[in-house]
């Protein structure tokens, strides 16, 4: 009993000290709540205002860096993207009945009903890799042609070559075979890349191209070295301009023969700036440095009339840049594969006419992967998937041939000769890459997806496939390429048309731009106008290809041989091996 109440005893007083306890720190906080209020604002304060001065001053900082570089224009680009998309949006709803009115999807549901290969948003066919090496087995991927002009000019020369991105797209792709040309011919070749966004990275690795650690000091240290710099972009302005700088403050150090014996790149007499692109707002980024380099080189002569027009503009005086055109060519892996003979056949046993047999065993193989029939006529698109290629406006022409409702015949010339006569009705397949591309613009996928799922009929007739380098299985299975560029000026170029017109498909394309340098109307294809006013008359020419398979065929036929007078590599290396010697050469 002593023990319970000695227990209790304790219990008693460590509550009542407890509570003694709790009691004088209330009334601790009581008297203090003011002072500690206090403190708490002035905390909230002072953070509020760190966290304003650190975002106006990164603000500041990028806003200088923006203008510069010309991104300002670029966000402004997006908003008109953003807004093309919206206009898109609210076209289809006001003059396009919604077959599933009541069903709202959301952009996240969309993309992953196409990751799960429904057929609401049409099937993912691809990549075809595997088939590809089984019936074309291992080709090579370039040779030099030892004797040629190009080598005689860059062997044992070195070169730096300017890549803006990674993305697998018709720009990066050619600077990057172009590294791997003059490496064959046994130059020094080292690649700067200035945004890493893209896959093109391991392709590089495997050809054994060297790439420069980094954009900046490396990279510019490694330029002072060269022969000749080739930007292949005009976004490459901003790292031709530190580049100078960098010339200017090493060379000023050095003697002046010892300059002109070992550098003679000085002062970017060395730079050879390759412009892929024809929208004004990649020349306003650029201008500052046009008259700043020793060579410009276009793709086409009215890309080239265009930027001389936008500097007199601006009273840029070009007297001292010499200014040249080199269009690009197909590579010799596709050129091989389509049957045209190329430098490849020397290192091949496969000559043009086994390559066609192989080809045509190729899109067998590709066509029977994709459960096609002989009577589906396969028609493509390849390329970044956003506004300025039309590819919503493409689909609104495949839903009006889809759903027959056409309203007029072609305004089309007769092509072909008479008596053909279709065994078999002709279904239309639209095949549209590249899927996934970091080049993208999703909102505008999700738009694509959406009016497929509201379209069914449409959805049936749908193919996807994967961004990638290996190209040539997806064009042996196609019958009809479409390029649809949306932009005032078309496609500066567009490398996937003579792509097409290499493996023989005739070409749906915009009168703009490169498209209309490269495809003659009526002969190796046909053109419909930009914007929305194109979507018919596009619809009108598919229906007709469909329903003229010769036309087709005679079509592709002058195409491929166009791309043999003129669009080859050695075409364009012809080109450029003069460009370089003008370069290296000093005054």
């Amino acid at each position: 009993m002593r023990i319970v109440s000695l227990i209790r005893g304790i219990n008693s007083q460590g509550i009542e000290g407890r509570i003694c306890i709790g009691s004088n720190a209330k009334q601790l906080f009581r008297s203090n709540r003011f002072f500690l209020l206090f403190l708490l604002i002035t905390f909230w304060t002072y953070a509020a205002f760190y966290v304003q001065y650190c975002s106006r001053s990164s603000t500041s900082h990028k806003g200088d860096n923006e203008a510069f570089l010309g991104r300002e224009r670029m966000r402004t680009q997006d908003y008109r993207v953003n807004k093309a998309i919206s206009e898109e949006n609210h076209h289809r709803q006001r003059v396009i009945r919604n077959e599933n009115p009541s069903v709202v999807v959301s952009g996240k549901s969309l993309i992953g009903g196409l990751r799960r290969n429904s057929t609401s948003y049409g099937l993912i066919m691809g990549p075809f890799d595997s088939t590809e090496d089984r019936i074309l087995e291992k080709r090579p991927t370039g040779g030099c042609d030892k004797n040629g002009e190009f080598a005689r000019v860059v062997r044992g020369r070195k070169f730096i070559v300017v890549l803006h991105e990674l993305t697998m797209t018709g720009a990066p792709i050619s600077m990057m075979e172009l590294a791997t040309e003059l490496l064959s011919c046994e130059a020094a070749v080292s690649v700067v890349v200035l945004n890493k966004k893209g896959g093109l990275m391991a392709e590089l690795v495997r050809r054994k191209i060297n790439v420069v650690k980094d954009k900046k000091i490396v990279s510019f240290k490694t330029a002072v070295e060269a022969d000749v710099v080739i930007p292949g972009s005009a976004v490459c302005a901003s790292w031709i301009v530190v580049s100078r700088k960098k010339f200017t403050s090493v060379l000023c150090t050095i003697d002046h023969d010892l300059r002109r014996a070992h550098f003679p790149g000085s002062q970017s007499e060395n730079i050879a700036w390759w412009i892929m692109e024809n929208r004004r707002k990649y020349y306003e980024m650029s201008k500052h440095v046009l008259n700043r380099v020793k060579m410009l080189i276009f793709l086409i002569e009215p890309q080239s009339k265009e930027w001389l027009a936008w500097c007199a503009e601006d009273n840029i005086n070009l007297d001292s840049q010499e200014i040249s055109v080199a269009p690009l060519s197909i590579n010799d892996e596709l050129a091989s594969v389509a049957g045209i003979s190329s430098s490849l056949d020397t290192f091949s046993s496969s000559g043009p006419e086994v390559m066609l047999h192989k080809r045509k065993e190729l899109r067998k193989a590709v066509r029977e992967e994709m459960g096609l029939r002989d009577s589906d006529v396969v028609v493509m698109c390849l390329g970044s998937i956003n506004p300025s290629k039309g590819q919503i406006l493409f689909l609104e022409s495949a839903q009006m041939v889809v759903e027959k409702a056409l309203s007029s015949q072609a305004n089309i010339r007769e092509v072909v000769s008479e008596g053909e006569q279709i065994l078999q009705e002709q279904t239309l397949k639209i095949l549209i890459g590249s899927l996934w591309s970091k080049s993208n613009k999703r909102e505008y996928v999700e738009a694509m997806l959406r009016i497929i799922y509201q379209h069914p009929n449409l959805s049936k007739s749908m193919l996807w496939t994967p961004t990638t380098t290996r190209v040539a299985a997806l064009y042996s299975a196609a019958d009809v390429y479409v390029t649809n560029s949306q932009t005032k000026f078309g496609e500066t170029f567009g490398r996937v048309t003579i792509e097409a017109m290499a493996f023989g498909l005739p070409v749906l394309g915009t009168d703009a731009g490169g498209t209309a340098d490269i495809v003659e109307h009526n002969k190796t294809g046909l053109f419909h106008p930009l914007r929305r006013s194109g979507s018919q008359v596009l619809a009108q020419n598919l229906q007709f290809l469909l329903e003229n398979p010769l036309a087709r065929k005679e079509m592709g036929a002058r195409g491929r041989e166009k791309v043999e007078k003129m669009y080859l590599k050695r075409h364009m290396l012809e080109k450029l091996a003069g460009v370089i010697f003008r370069c290296m050469t000093t005054i």
